[in-house]
């Protein structure tokens, strides 16, 4: 009786795809994540570095931020708490990919950051639109030349599209 109940498991485990590698398995093949092709072989390491550099600055001045400023007294510990548990994410991110663009470590090894680089690419692109919604100081010096900033829209939403798929 339990050996088939072993079996069982085994059998129950091989279709359950794995969240932590998003990897499922259809037919004997795994899907690929082609996030880390167009940011090595299509140029988006550039927006992604970018993005990445502008969320760090984010989190360094959390504590100035207008919605940090409306929220209750209470969350802004909380929401500081973890912005600095998110530095060191955000410095692991861009030495990998640092280490990806001179062929030190495959691309495939971004997966591991694929949330803190969704974020970081996230914010740049919300904070851009804040700062055009409503023009306020904080999100100005954030970005510095708004209109320069704001070339990159374009390219941000196709970076979270691109940085998210998953060959078939």
């Amino acid at each position: 009786m339990l050996i088939l109940r072993s079996n069982l498991e085994i059998k129950f485990l091989e279709f359950i795809p794995t969240k932590r590698f998003n990897v499922e398995v259809k037919h004997q093949t795994m899907s690929v994540w082609m996030g880390g092709i167009f940011l090595k072989d299509e140029g988006g390491y550039d927006i992604v570095l970018k993005s990445l550099d502008h969320y760090k600055k984010r989190l360094q001045t959390i504590h100035q931020s207008p919605e940090l400023q409306e929220a209750a007294a209470m969350f802004a510990p909380v929401l500081q708490s973890q912005a600095q548990k998110r530095l060191p994410m955000v410095d692991e991110a861009k030495q990998k990919i640092e280490h990806v663009l001179h062929d030190t470590i495959p691309a495939k090894s971004l997966e591991d950051n694929l949330e803190i680089l969704e974020k970081a690419i996230e914010c740049r692109k919300s904070d851009i639109e804040k700062a055009q919604d409503t023009g306020k100081e904080y999100f100005m010096n954030l970005l510095g030349d708004l209109q320069e900033a704001s070339k990159d829209l374009e390219s941000l939403s196709n970076a979270l599209v691109k940085i998210k798929e998953y060959s078939d």
